[in-house]
Order: C-alpha cells, then sequence, then structure tokens
C-alpha cells in the first residue's frame, strides 16, 4: 500500500495544534494522490487527546503516516487528564497509533517501493543526553548550570519524565543503544530514510539564537549513523528552523511548522506545509 503507484513520501513536525493557528494549519493538510506516504516527525501538541485527534485525522487522510516522537507528546502536562509519565506515556503514545494504523519506532521498519526505492523508512526515537555543549563545558552538570545563568531552560525540565530511567540521559542512552541493534539488523543492501524529532548530528544547532539550547537537541552518540546506516537522507524538527543541510553527502531535512509567532515573523510557511522528501525535488 502506498508509494507503488507513483505516490510520494511527505514530511512536517511541529505541529503545535495547541495553537489555533497551526490547527488550521493541519485541518488543510491533504495528499496529492491516493499513495502518498506522510512522516510526522514529532511535536504534534501536549495534550494526549489532541495528538490523537490529529494523528487519527491524518491517517484517515494519508495512505500511510510514519510518527516519531517529540518532547512536547512526552510531557505529562498540568493540562492533560493522562497523568502517566516517561516511558509508560510513550508506550500509550505507541498504543493509540498503532489502533490507528501509524507506524511507530517500535513496529518493523516499511519499505518505500516507490520512485526512489525500495528504501527503509526507519522512524526513530533517541532523545538527548546533554553532549551538545558550548565549547570549553566538559560536563552535563557544567553545561546546565551555564544555561540556567544564561536563562535558557527547556521546559522538558519540568514536564518531560523519564520514569522508570533517573535521568533523561540515561533513557536516551537506552534508546539509542536499542535503536542502534536494530539498525544494524537491516539489509546491508538497502538505504534508509532516518526519522528522530531532534537532530542527529551537532550541526543544525550551530545556529541556534540561544546556543545553550543545544544540550536538549541530541546526543553526540548518534553522529556517524548517517553514513554507517546508509541514510539517503535524515528527517529531523525540534529546531523550528526548516531547511536543508548536506554532511558527508547526505542531505539532512528539518521540516518542522514551529510556532505562529515563528513562521509568521520570518513569512517563511508556504501553502503547502508538507515537505517532499521522495521523488528527490527537480532543483
Amino acid at each position: 500500500m502506498g508509494g507503488t503507484h507513483g505516490g510520494e513520501l511527505l514530511a512536517i513536525s511541529d505541529l503545535h495544534v495547541a495553537y489555533p493557528e497551526n490547527r488550521a494549519i493541519v485541518e488543510r493538510l491533504r495528499p496529492g494522490s491516493d499513495d502518498d506516504w506522510l512522516i510526522v516527525a514529532g511535536d504534534v501538541g501536549e495534550v494526549f487527546s489532541e495528538i490523537e485527534e490529529v494523528l487519527g485525522l491524518l491517517s484517515e487522510r494519508f495512505a500511510k503516516v510514519i510518527w516519531s516522537p517529540g518532547n512536547h507528546e512526552l510531557w505529562t502536562h498540568p493540562k492533560d487528564p493522562l497523568e502517566v509519565r516517561g516511558v509508560a506515556r510513550y508506550e500509550a503514545l505507541v498504543e493509540m497509533c498503532r489502533a490507528k494504523g501509524i507506524v511507530t519506532p517500535e513496529d518493523p521498519y516499511p519499505l518505500w517501493e516507490g520512485i526512489g526505492g525500495p528504501l527503509v523508512i526507519a522512524p526513530l526515537f533517541l532523545l538527548y543526553d546533554y553532549t551538545f555543549r558550548l565549547d570549553g563545558l566538559a560536563t552535563k552538570e557544567a553545561a546546565l548550570a551555564h544555561a540556567h545563568d544564561a536563562g535558557v531552560v527547556c521546559t522538558d525540565e519540568h514536564f518531560l519524565h523519564p520514569d522508570p530511567y533517573p535521568t533523561r540521559d540515561a533513557w536516551c542512552r537506552a534508546r539509542v543503544a536499542e535503536t542502534e541493534a536494530r539498525l544494524a539488523a537491516v539489509d546491508p543492501e538497502l538505504r534508509t530514510v532516518l526519522i528522530n524529532h531532534w537532530p542527529m548530528t551537532r550541526l543544525p544547532t550551530r545556529v541556534l539564537r540561544y546556543p545553550d539550547f543545544a544540550l536538549w537537541c541530541g546526543t553526540e552518540l548518534t553522529a556517524d549513523w548517517h553514513v554507517r546506516f546508509r541514510a539517503e537522507t535524515v528527517v529531523y524538527g525540534h529546531l523550528h528552523i526548516p531547511r536543508t543541510t548536506v554532511e558527508d553527502g547526505v542531505k539532512f531535512q528539518e521540516v518542522s511548522v514551529g510556532y505562529p509567532r515563528e513562521w509568521k515573523a520570518h513569512g517563511r510557511l508556504p501553502e503547502d506545509p508538507l515537505r517532499r522528501i521522495l521523488p528527490v525535488p527537480v532543483p
């Protein structure tokens, strides 16, 4: 289903549907054909029922939806009646997606057999481990202290709980180890599309307005995965800086919508915010 009759592989992230302007964007998202697949690279929203509603809507419109969680989905928000934390919240999101036929990081990786394929489409959930530090800050503790002094503190520190892991970075290391083993088991003859909410290398964070925020943006443990795991392209979000960069000949595509104040200020939201990943757009 999908991808075999001229469909496209499309991507978007950071929908943040709590904002009415962003919800309006979701309402108008439509596939170009019945065979189009959609990647949703995290941060649909914070409240479980809203996330469920939006992903359900998209799953009805697109032939296949592939989802990777963002930090906002993992929050245990005071406004959310669902009070589960950490791994239990992630598992609840996975089960909700599975009930709607949505591919999650816990499911077998689907094979894209349309134009540009065959390619393994791999949604990942990796978190971050505070290793994207400013130069001269050798430890997590020093980096966090510097960020606090600069007034840069991610809301994750209050709402994203790692239970039963002792810390978010411990959860990250466990996710990296598990995911690395799964990717290593992929047929070595096949190339991949790697999807993660957070950047998988440090380079995209170099343009952040507040450099300390890089602490909450990824892990050095995945710095070479685009090469090791034969990535045709890497899709991510989180930074709210939609653009394409190239590392080692591999395209890294940031596909976020972001907050209304951001896309309005920059006048950057096109009529159709979906990014075409495959077939590769002709320059």
